[in-house]
């Protein structure tokens, strides 16, 4: 199979940025979509009672993701076109950063072997935005330095960032394809 990695479409940034409402917008628009991991191992693991949660055990949070972006990574190959993903593996090794974590040997070669496409669209901090639920407990400050943390952190993994402009969830979208017809 040939490397499908140029249709693999991370976005990114801190939590509260409005990307999960631009993944949904674009998967309304028929485009195949991944789910973020943490919010899906949070759900997990608070209906399991499991301590695998960012306040209670963040290097298992960290393992429980990582298995959940490579299974939804596999999952991508057999979709068509792009598929835009809600984070992406290194997201894993910036929360265990931002954590004072080390990154496991795991993560970074998961990180190498797992591509995506090399512009990743990061969503800057927008405290407008921000709101804390019960899977995102983070306060804007931590918003704030989880962004920075990714700005950090992709470039290692050879990626560029593009940032996503504070507008409405139509003009992000329109912007994310415009940027991805660009570089066809």
């Amino acid at each position: 199979m040939a490397d499908a990695s140029h249709r693999f479409v991370v976005i990114t940034g801190g939590p509260g940025s409005g990307k999960t409402t631009l993944i949904e917008m674009l998967a309304a628009s028929g485009h195949a979509v991944m789910p973020e991991a943490g919010r899906a191992v949070i759900r997990e693991q608070m209906a399991a009672g499991g301590n695998g949660l960012p306040w209670a055990d963040r290097a298992r949070f960290a393992e429980l993701m990582l298995a959940h972006d490579l299974r939804s990574h596999a999952a991508a190959k057999d979709q068509p076109g792009f598929v835009f993903f809600d984070r992406g593996i290194p997201d894993i090794a910036g929360y265990l950063g931002l954590c004072g974590l080390p990154v496991p040997e795991t993560i970074g070669r998961a990180a190498e072997a797992c591509r995506y496409r090399e512009t990743v669209f990061i969503a800057p901090f927008w405290p407008e935005i921000f709101k804390q639920d019960a899977e995102r407990r983070q306060d804007p400050a931590e918003a704030k330095r989880t962004y920075e943390a990714m700005v950090a952190t992709y470039p290692r993994y050879g990626y560029r960032l593009l940032e996503l402009p504070r507008a409405s969830v139509a003009d992000r979208a329109a912007f994310v394809m415009r940027h991805l017809a660009a570089e066809a």
